[in-house]
């Protein structure tokens, strides 16, 4: 998820923003439910069909089961996740999108998050990315202005494109912690002001391969020969390995790709099997040739991590909070829009989440 503070983030490029009418009111209206996890519509049978016809998990994705590459990726940056408080009474770990990591191509914010009720993450808008959000714990409910609510737990995956522009909700559906992940890819500017569109997958629907005391869930992409059915409108792979001890994978990335790997839990050795092992809340960066990634668990404990890669989109990037366009004005267009509900922003005139309406 991303979390708002309490307030909106500096803006992300080259250059700054003025300090306008609308800006501020978008600040008001935002400032303590924004930059949070995105739990996208729930996606009938009919939109997962269209889908699951259209993924497109690229060939060059397949895991390598040779025990080396010629040529392996490298950790070249490593970024401890540190907790901090985020949204209303959330915390996170932030790994991509801090100021030690700003971005990486396409990627432009990961969130390992933890949150229990009431706290969550009120009515908020969206537009020019998608995100990813992957239930380890507990669940959430989510709400959007086009009359779209579900719920996901555990295992289960949600993957929004926000593109013109979406408004929803994300909040704890039962009580204890509720944990996991959320990722948020760039979308190219030919795709930022597509209409808005998700998937969502239960856990029993993500494709699993367990071998040789290697467990790996593919939510995007391919490994071990098999493929995930989520259609990526960025060009996306995601996979959630497991190790039991002493066991090691080698997994291939496609050329040309960024890649970094975020650790669950547990400790391994990435990429040069003579490197120190990384820890827990460790994003590690890969480097940027390469045919795959090898990893290795000496430990006594189980490792878990996931593995991400993207074809980057090299593209000029301005944000601004929950906005994420190429150029400054494209980013005070979109303000406008939300702030006079117009250009996809039409149904946020009238609507406010269940959670909202009771605060009122």
């Amino acid at each position: 998820m991303m979390i708002l503070r309490s307030h909106l983030p500096p803006i992300y490029s080259t250059h700054r923003i003025g300090s306008s009418p609308i800006q501020q009111a978008i600040l008001t209206i935002t400032s303590s439910v924004l930059g949070h996890h995105h739990h996208p519509p729930k996606a009938n049978n009919k939109t997962l069909s269209f889908f699951r016809s259209r993924h497109n998990s690229s060939r060059a994705m397949a895991d390598q089961e040779a025990p080396n590459f010629d040529k392996p990726r490298l950790v070249v940056k490593k970024v401890l996740a540190k907790a901090q408080e985020e949204g209303a009474g959330a915390t996170v770990r932030r790994s991509i999108g801090r100021g030690e990591l700003r971005n990486l191509d396409p990627f432009l914010m990961l969130d390992e998050f933890s949150v229990r009720a009431p706290a969550g993450f009120p009515d908020h808008p969206h537009r020019g990315f998608e995100t990813v959000t992957y239930m380890l714990e507990g669940s959430f409910t989510h709400q959007d202005f086009a009359g779209h609510k579900g719920t996901i737990k555990a295992g289960d995956l949600q993957w929004m494109t926000a593109g013109r522009g979406i408004v929803h909700s994300e909040m704890p559906a039962g009580e204890g912690e509720n944990k996991g992940l959320q990722l948020w890819i760039n979308l190219s500017s030919k795709d930022k002001m597509m209409q808005p569109r998700y998937q969502e997958l239960q856990s029993r629907d993500i494709s699993r391969v367990e071998k040789d005391g290697v467990d790996v869930r593919i939510i995007a992409g391919e490994s071990f020969g098999v493929r995930s059915p989520v259609y990526t409108q960025t060009p996306t792979m995601y996979l959630d390995f497991t190790l039991e001890p002493g066991a090691q994978v080698h997994q291939r990335i496609p050329d040309g790709w960024n890649a970094f790997v975020y650790i669950i839990e547990g400790e391994g050795v990435f990429g040069d099997p003579s490197s120190s092992p990384a820890t827990s809340h460790d994003a590690l960066v890969l480097s940027a040739e390469g045919e795959g990634l090898g990893v290795w668990n000496r430990s006594a404990a189980p490792l878990r991590f996931v593995l991400i890669g993207g074809q980057p989109l090299k593209e000029p990037v301005v944000q601004y909070g929950p906005f994420v366009m190429n150029t400054q004005a494209e980013i005070q267009k979109a303000m406008e829009d939300y702030h006079y509900c117009k250009n996809g922003f039409e149904n946020a005139r009238q609507w406010r989440s269940q959670k909202q309406q009771r605060l009122h």
